[in-house]
């Protein structure tokens, strides 16, 4: 396999990845190369991608290595989160959210676990619009990142505390989170309409 296949792969494992990273050791593991191999393929990743693909990097952290935005592209980033198109959430960033809010602290992985698709894009969705933040990692093979709901969160949806949030039946083993999709969804509609809501501010 040439250095173009290597890295054409790496690429895709980091996409897949998101933002829990992917670790050194398991991408070698991928490629059956050694770590210092894998290491050098990550390096000239980064080096091409910089030429060819300038809207996205590599950074690493500590044996960790992730896909970002590059911060020259932050202010559009932040301006489309913003933009009135983008105040309402979307059906997945709902259930992704009234995941995290009943579920906390919980990882990207225990997310997608729950709704049984790719959570990565609705999670950071949620981030943008500050209703999500990073709560630490997780005692968990990788130290995957936790989040939790913020202050904002409770702003945005006009209620006290987390204790306000409808309550899940109790009777399954796995409580379905519909009814508080539709509580979420409510509240939106609810403050939409309203035009001194905090809605309209996001």
């Amino acid at each position: 396999m040439n250095e173009e296949s290597y890295q054409h792969i790496l690429q895709g494992l980091l996409y897949v990845c998101g933002d829990e990273g992917l670790e050194l050791q398991d991408a070698a593991g991928v490629l059956e190369l050694t770590e210092e191999e894998t290491k050098h393929q990550l390096n000239l990743l980064k080096q091409s991608m910089g030429e060819a693909v300038p809207g996205l990097q590599i950074q690493r952290f500590g044996s960790r290595f992730q896909l970002v935005t590059a911060d020259s592209i932050a202010p559009y980033i932040e301006k489309l989160a913003e933009g009135p198109r983008q105040a309402k959430l979307s059906q997945a960033a709902l259930e992704t959210l009234a995941i995290i809010a009943y579920n906390q602290p919980i990882t990207r992985i225990e997310i997608d676990d729950i709704r049984g698709v790719k959570s990565e894009r609705a999670v950071q969705t949620l981030i943008h619009k500050a209703l999500v933040q990073e709560s630490g990692r997780a005692q968990a093979p990788g130290r995957p990142i936790l989040y939790k709901t913020t202050e904002r969160f409770l702003e945005h949806f006009n209620i006290s505390s987390l204790e306000e949030l409808p309550a899940l039946e109790e009777d399954t083993e796995e409580p379905s989170t519909e009814e508080a999709d539709l509580f979420f969804k409510e509240l939106e509609t609810e403050n939409q309409e309203d035009p001194g809501s905090s809605y309209n501010t996001i």
